[in-house]
C-alpha cells in the first residue's frame, strides 16, 4: 500500500460511518438491533389534563452512526396519545394516521454517533400513568428496504423499552384538577380486603357462582361416579352430549339412555323438561340431590343446562372418578334474559382458540350472550365469501403505507404481517364456533362497525376498487366501495383517525353491509342456528365526517328523503339499515351514541319498524351529564343492554398501578368486587366516583338538571361485560382481562342479592362478596386454569405490624407465598412472619404451578 494510500485509509477510517451515505440493509438491522429506543414520561403536570410530557431516546451502542443532516431513514413508533410537537431535537414528527407517527430527519438533526444518546421531548395529547400505554414494535425504514424493529421493543416485556413510571407526576395522571387517586400499595390493599365475615372452606365449596335464587342442603349425600347412569328426554341429546364431555373432564363416563326406557336397578341422573315449573319462566331449573337420585328438570332444554351447570359446580376443582355431594334442593330461575360479553378482537385477533375459551367458560355461568366486535378500524377478524380482501387486507397490519396489501400498522403490531394482533376466523373456523356456541346455549351476536370505526372496512373495499378498476371492471369495482373518491371531508376522531367514516349517501355502503349480513346468515344456517341479532355500531363518528362530499350534496337536493343536512346522516344511515334488517328477520343493534340526536334525544323509536331494537348504554362518566340515557332509551321503547364503563368494562385495570395493563378514560380501575357490586335495577345507585375518584354525593347537582326516571322496566334487557383489545395483544392476556371480572357480570346478570336494597356499606354486601370470593379462590379459579384460562390474581395486601409481616388477599383462602431475600426464595404465608429485612420482602398470590400474580414489595 502505498503512502498516499495509507493516508487515505487512516481518514476514512476516523469518518463516522454512513456520514454521507444512506445506511445498507445490513446496517440498518445492526442499527436496531444495538440501539435501545426507550420511551419515558416526563411530565404527567405540564398542562392540566389536556396533555403530558413523554421522550423517545435513542441510546446507540451498534457500531453505526446516523450522519447529521437530513436523511433517507425515518423512525416510526405506535403512540395511541396523538403527539402535537411538530419538530423537536432535529427530527419532524408526522402524525401518520391513528397511533401510527414517524420522525423524520431534517437540516437541523446533529447527527447520532456510536455511544452517543438522543433524547426527542415531545407533547402528547391526555396523559399517561400506565406502562401499557406506551405500544412495543417501534422500527425504523430507510428507503425501499426491508423495514428493522428496534430489538429492545419487540417485547411484551414493557419495560424493556420504557422507563420507570415511579414520581409523583409520572404516577398521577394531572394535578389540575387534582387527581385524587389512591395509587395501589401493600398497605391500601391490606386495609381493603379487610372483613369481619370470616368464610369457611365448607361454605365456599357449596357456593354456586351464579347464586341460585333458592338452595336448601339436606342430610345425606350422594357419591357420583361411574356406575350411575343417565335417563334423559329425548330432546336433550344435545345437552346431554356436551354434559358428558364435562363429567368425562373429571373421570365419570356415565352410561346414558332415552327415558323410554327402562331404569336400571342402580343409580341415576334424571334429566327432564317440564315447562310448568317456575310458572314457564324460561330458562328456569330445579335440581334435586339426593342418595341415589339426581334429577335436573328444566322449563326449557336451557333451563335443564343450566341444572347441569349447577350440579358441575358442587364438584370441588380437584375431583376424579369420584364426587360427594350432599344433597339438596335447588330452585332457580333467571333474573334478566341477556347476559352477555362484549369481545373485541377486531383491534388486536388473539387466536381462534381464544374465542373457545371464553365461550365454554360463558356457559359455564350461564351466560347466554357473546357479542363479537369483529370489525373495527385496525381489523376485520371474519372471512367473508365475495369479499376476500375484508380478511386478506382488512385482517392484517404492516408496513404499506399505500394500504394495498395491508392495513396501516397500529396498536404494537409492527411493521411485518406476522406481528401480533393480526389474523381472523374463516368461515369453516366460524361455523364450527357457532355449533359449539349453541350446543351451550350461547347467542353470538356479530358486530359490523359502521358508519364510523370502520376504516379496515374502507381500506379492504378500496383496494377491491384499485383492482378492478385496474381489470376495467368499472361497475363491479363500485359495487361495495363504501368511501368516495375525491370526498375533501376534514375530522379526527378520539382514536385520532381521519379517514374511518363510510359514506352513508353512497349506495354501495349499503349494498356492502347488505352483502355481509346475507353471508353472515348463511353460515349460521349451516351451524343449524339462525341469525336473531346483528349489531351495526354506530358510535364515536367523527364530527366532520361527509361534510364535503358530493354524493351528500346529492341527496341533500333531492326532495322527500328526509335529508336536508349532515345532522340528518346518522339516522338517515340507521334506517336504511335497520329496514334490511327487518327484511331478514333481524333485530339491529347499537351502541347507545348511535341512536342519539344529541345528548338528550334519542332517535324517534316509532320510526323504525323493527319489533326489537336493542342499545348499548355504555357512557355513564357522570359529570358528563349523559349517563341518564339507559332511562331514556328504554322510555324511548328501545332495549338497553347495560354496558356501562365505569363497572363493566374490563379493558380497564384491576388497581391503580402502573404495572396493570389497560385504559383508564372511565373510572382509574376495576376490580373484580367493583363489578360484583353493579346494580342494575339503580343505574343512578352507581354513581360513586367522579373521573379524578372525588367521591359523588349529590347527582342531580353534579349533573345540573332534572335525571329522569324509568318508565318502562320491561325494557332493561339485561347487562354484559366489555373488553377492547387495543391493549392486549396476546390470548394470555384477553383472558385475564377478562376473567375472574367475568363471573361477577354472571353473579349480577342471573342473581339480584338483598344487599341491592341495603347499599354496598352494609353487612349483607361484605357477607355476599366474601362467599362469592372465597369460593374463587377455592374452586373457581383453578377449574379455570384446568381449562388452560389463567384468571387474572389479585395482588396481596400486607402491612408490618410490630415487626412482623401480615398479609390478606382480596379472595379469602387464596394462596399466599412470601419472599425475605428479593423473591429468590418463596414460601407459603400461613400466619405472621418476623421480619428483618422489610424492604427485601416480596408477596404474591398463586393458584397451581403456573398462574401468579403480579409481586408486591412494602413499599
Amino acid at each position: 500500500m502505498s503512502f498516499k494510500q495509507t493516508i487515505m485509509a487512516s481518514v476514512l477510517a476516523s469518518v463516522p460511518l454512513l456520514a454521507n451515505a444512506t445506511l445498507s440493509d445490513s446496517e440498518l438491522q445492526r442499527f436496531t438491533q444495538g440501539t435501545a429506543l426507550t420511551f419515558a414520561v416526563e411530565d404527567n403536570f405540564h398542562n392540566g389534563a389536556s396533555s403530558f410530557i413523554g421522550s423517545m431516546t435513542l441510546t446507540n451502542n451498534s457500531g453505526v452512526a446516523l450522519p447529521k443532516g437530513v436523511g433517507e431513514w425515518h423512525i416510526y413508533i405506535h403512540s395511541v396519545r396523538k403527539i402535537h410537537t411538530k419538530q423537536a431535537s432535529g427530527l419532524k414528527v408526522e402524525h401518520i394516521n391513528g397511533d401510527l407517527h414517524r420522525f423524520v430527519p431534517t437540516e437541523e438533526f446533529a447527527g447520532l454517533a456510536n455511544g452517543e444518546q438522543l433524547s426527542v421531548k415531545f407533547e402528547a395529547g391526555a396523559w399517561i400513568a400506565a406502562y401499557s400505554d406506551f405500544m412495543p414494535r417501534a422500527f425504523m425504514v430507510v428507503n425501499e428496504q426491508t423495514p428493522a424493529i428496534f430489538a429492545n421493543t419487540d417485547t411484551e416485556d414493557l419495560q424493556q423499552f420504557i422507563a420507570p413510571i415511579e414520581r409523583e407526576n409520572q404516577l398521577r395522571r394531572y394535578n389540575e384538577p387534582l387527581d385524587r387517586t389512591q395509587l395501589a400499595t401493600a398497605q391500601l390493599r391490606y386495609e381493603r380486603n379487610q372483613s369481619v365475615v370470616k368464610v369457611s372452606e365448607e361454605a365456599a365449596l357449596k357456593r354456586i357462582i351464579p347464586k341460585p335464587n333458592k338452595v336448601d342442603f339436606n342430610r345425606g349425600s350422594a357419591l357420583l361416579d361411574s356406575n350411575w347412569q343417565i335417563r334423559f328426554a329425548g330432546r336433550l341429546k344435545s345437552e346431554l352430549e356436551v354434559f358428558q364431555q364435562d363429567l368425562a373432564k373429571y373421570g365419570l363416563k356415565l352410561t346414558a339412555q332415552p327415558d323410554h326406557i327402562a331404569e336400571q336397578k342402580q343409580p341415576t341422573v334424571m334429566l327432564k323438561v317440564d315447562s310448568s315449573i317456575a310458572d314457564g319462566k324460561a330458562q328456569s331449573y330445579r335440581l334435586v340431590i339426593d342418595d341415589e337420585r339426581i334429577e335436573i328438570v328444566g322449563a326449557d332444554n336451557a333451563g335443564v343446562f343450566y341444572g347441569m351447570q349447577s350440579l358441575l359446580a358442587l364438584f370441588p376443582a380437584d375431583a376424579h372418578e369420584r364426587v360427594t355431594l350432599q344433597n339438596v334442593e335447588i330452585e332457580d330461575s333467571p333474573r334478566l334474559s341477556w347476559r352477555g360479553m362484549h369481545y373485541d378482537n377486531a383491534r388486536n385477533f388473539h387466536g381462534k382458540e381464544a374465542m373457545f375459551k371464553l365461550v365454554e367458560q360463558m356457559a359455564r355461568y350461564k351466560m347466554n350472550v357473546l357479542h363479537w366486535h369483529l370489525s373495527d378500524d385496525e381489523g376485520w377478524r371474519l372471512e367473508i365469501p365475495g369479499l376476500p380482501e375484508l380478511t386478506r387486507i382488512g385482517a392484517y397490519r404492516c408496513f404499506d403505507l399505500t394500504e394495498q396489501n395491508c392495513l396501516l400498522t397500529q396498536l404494537g403490531t409492527g411493521p411485518f404481517k406476522s406481528g401480533s394482533g393480526n389474523g381472523y376466523l374463516s368461515t369453516e373456523d366460524f361455523v364450527a364456533l357457532l355449533k359449539f356456541a349453541k350446543a351451550r346455549h350461547i347467542n353470538i351476536v356479530p358486530e359490523i362497525e359502521s358508519p364510523g370505526h370502520a376504516r379496515a372496512s374502507i381500506k379492504a373495499m378500496e383496494a377491491r376498487y384499485n383492482k378492478l378498476m385496474k381489470q376495467g371492471k368499472k361497475e363491479q369495482a363500485g359495487a361495495y366501495l363504501l368511501s368516495e373518491p375525491g370526498d375533501q371531508s376534514q375530522y379526527i376522531t378520539v382514536q385520532s383517525y381521519t379517514d374511518n367514516s363510510i359514506n352513508v349517501c353512497l349506495d354501495s355502503s349499503y349494498a356492502f353491509m347488505e352483502k355481509v349480513t346475507y353471508e353472515l346468515q348463511s353460515m349460521y344456517r349451516e351451524a343449524g342456528t339462525g341469525l336473531t341479532n346483528l349489531h351495526f355500531g354506530g358510535d364515536e363518528v367523527g364530527a366532520g365526517s361527509w361534510g364535503e362530499s358530493k354524493a351528500c350534496q346529492s341527496l341533500f337536493s333531492r326532495s322527500g328523503n328526509g335529508v336536508s343536512g349532515v345532522a340528518d346522516l346518522k339516522p338517515y344511515f340507521t334506517q336504511r339499515v335497520a329496514d334490511m334488517l327487518n327484511k331478514r328477520g333481524i333485530t339491529p343493534g347499537a351502541w347507545e351514541d348511535g341512536l342519539m340526536y344529541d345528548r338528550v334525544n334519542p332517535f324517534n323509536r316509532e320510526a323504525f319498524a323493527n319489533k326489537a331494537f336493542t342499545a348499548n348504554v355504555w357512557d355513564n362518566i357522570w359529570e358528563w351529564g349523559v349517563a341518564d340515557r339507559a332511562y331514556r332509551l328504554a322510555n324511548e321503547g328501545y332495549q338497553v343492554i347495560l354496558s356501562h364503563g365505569t363497572h363493566l368494562y374490563f379493558d380497564h385495570p384491576y388497581e391503580a398501578h402502573p404495572d396493570e395493563r389497560g385504559y383508564y378514560w372511565a373510572t382509574r380501575y376495576i376490580d373484580t368486587k367493583k363489578t360484583f357490586g353493579y346494580m342494575p335495577d339503580d343505574v343512578y345507585g352507581n354513581a360513586d366516583f367522579t373521573r379524578t375518584r372525588e367521591p359523588i354525593v349529590n347527582l342531580e347537582a353534579l349533573v345540573g338538571r332534572e335525571l329522569p326516571q324509568l318508565e318502562k322496566p320491561e325494557n332493561i334487557l339485561g347487562i354484559q361485560g366489555q373488553v377492547w383489545s387495543e391493549t392486549i395483544r396476546t390470548e394470555e392476556q384477553v383472558l385475564a382481562m377478562i376473567f375472574p371480572r367475568i363471573l361477577a357480570v354472571a353473579e349480577r346478570a342471573w342473581h339480584k342479592s338483598k344487599w341491592e336494597s341495603t347499599g354496598l356499606n352494609s353487612k349483607e354486601f361484605d357477607k355476599d362478596w366474601q362467599l362469592f370470593a372465597a369460593a374463587l379462590s377455592l374452586k373457581e379459579l383453578e377449574k379455570l386454569q384446568q381449562d388452560k384460562v389463567n384468571a387474572n390474581l389479585p395482588v396481596p395486601g400486607a402491612k408490618l405490624e410490630n415487626g412482623s409481616l401480615v398479609a390478606n388477599s382480596a379472595f379469602p383462602h387464596l394462596t399466599i407465598e412470601y419472599s425475605l431475600d428479593a423473591g429468590q426464595n418463596w414460601q407459603v404465608y400461613t400466619a405472621p412472619v418476623t421480619v428483618n429485612d422489610s424492604a427485601a420482602v416480596r408477596l404474591r398470590t398463586r393458584i397451581g404451578e403456573n398462574n401468579m400474580s403480579r409481586v408486591t414489595g412494602l413499599n
